[in-house]
C-alpha cells in the first residue's frame, strides 16, 4: 500500500483579513500554526508502516510554514514546488474579497476549462490543473515513499484528479471541497492497483474554536 496525505494549509493571514489569496504570499496566523501542529500529530498517529515518507509543498509561505512544522514531527524531507500554488487571481490578489466579487464572472457551461474572466492576469482552470498535474505525476513515479502534499483549497481538486489519473479535459466540473487544516487521504492498492479516496477534508483532529464572550 502507498499512502498519500493531502494537507490544506491551515488558517492564514489573508483569510483573517478577508483578502483575496491566490499567489498573495500571506503567512499562517497563530491559529494556523497551532493547527499545523495538530495536523502533524495526526499524521504521525496514522503512520503504521515503516515506509519512508516525504513532503512536497507549494512554495507560498502559508504552505511552506505548514510543511516545516510537519517535517519536524514526521522527520521527513521537504521539497518546495511552485506548481502546487493556489490558482492565481491576477490583479485581484491581496485586495479585499469584495473587490473580486464585484468583478468575477462565472465560467460558462461550455467553457469551464479555458474561461479566464475579466480579472487581468488570472489563471484558467486548465492552467492550474496542468501545472498541479505535472507535479503530482512526478510524485507518482516515486513508489518507494509515502507522500504528504501541502497545498491550497482550489489546487487540491487537481491533486486528487491527477492522482486518480483523470485527464485534464475531464475535470471541467470537478470539485473536491476542503477547509483549512484538513487532511485528505489517498491510497494505492499494491495488488489491484486501485486508487482510493479514503477520506476527504477530514478535520476531526482539529480542536474546535471556542466562541469569544
Amino acid at each position: 500500500m502507498q499512502d498519500v496525505y493531502v494537507v490544506s494549509h491551515p488558517h492564514a493571514e489573508h483569510t483573517q483579513l478577508d483578502l483575496v489569496g491566490g499567489w498573495h504570499d500571506s503567512h499562517l496566523t497563530a491559529r494556523g500554526r497551532r493547527d499545523a501542529h495538530l495536523v502533524a500529530e495526526e499524521l504521525n498517529r496514522r503512520r503504521d508502516t515503516p515506509r519512508p515518507i516525504r513532503i512536497t509543498t507549494s512554495d507560498l509561505a502559508r504552505c511552506a510554514e505548514t510543511a516545516t512544522i510537519l517535517a519536524t514531527t514526521l522527520a521527513a524531507p521537504v521539497t518546495t514546488d511552485p506548481r502546487l500554488r493556489e490558482i492565481s487571481f491576477g490583479e485581484a490578489e491581496g485586495r479585499p474579497n469584495d473587490w473580486l466579487a464585484q468583478r468575477q464572472v462565472p465560467a460558462p457551461e461550455d467553457n469551464r476549462l479555458d474561461h479566464r474572466g475579466p480579472i487581468l492576469g488570472a489563471e484558467t482552470r486548465r492552467e492550474v490543473a496542468t501545472r498541479v498535474g505535472a507535479c503530482i505525476r512526478e510524485l507518482m513515479t516515486d513508489i518507494v515513499h509515502d507522500h504528504v502534499v501541502v497545498t491550497h483549497g482550489y489546487a487540491l481538486t487537481f491533486v486528487i484528479t491527477t492522482w486518480m489519473q483523470i485527464p485534464v479535459d475531464a475535470v471541467g466540473f470537478a470539485s473536491f471541497a476542503t477547509t483549512p487544516g484538513a487532511i485528505t487521504h489517498l491510497r494505492l492498492d499494491d495488488y489491484w492497483r486501485n486508487r482510493a479516496l479514503l477520506s476527504l477534508a477530514d478535520t476531526s483532529h482539529l480542536t474546535p474554536i471556542r466562541p469569544e464572550r
